[in-house]
């Protein structure tokens, strides 16, 4: 499966930049991504694992629910 890295923006908005085969270099290009002084403020890079694009798109939308703890535990 190939590693895909998109650029996210508020409203769950997805633009694909590249498909790569390998963690190593996913995250290696991720990196200068993020650095690049251009990068839109209100938009993160993100590197995900998935079988194809709409996978990956699904996974980048879906809604996280924090993990169950004690107030004041972080």
């Amino acid at each position: 499966m190939p590693y895909f890295i998109y650029r996210v923006f508020p409203f769950r908005r997805l633009e694909r930049v590249e498909v790569l085969p390998a963690f190593s270099a996913a995250s290696a290009r991720a990196k200068l991504l993020r650095a690049d002084p251009g990068l839109p403020a209100d938009c993160t890079i993100k590197v995900i694992f998935a079988e194809d694009e709409n996978h990956a798109e699904d996974l980048l939308t879906q809604v996280r629910e924090s993990t169950p703890g004690v107030v004041g535990d972080e």
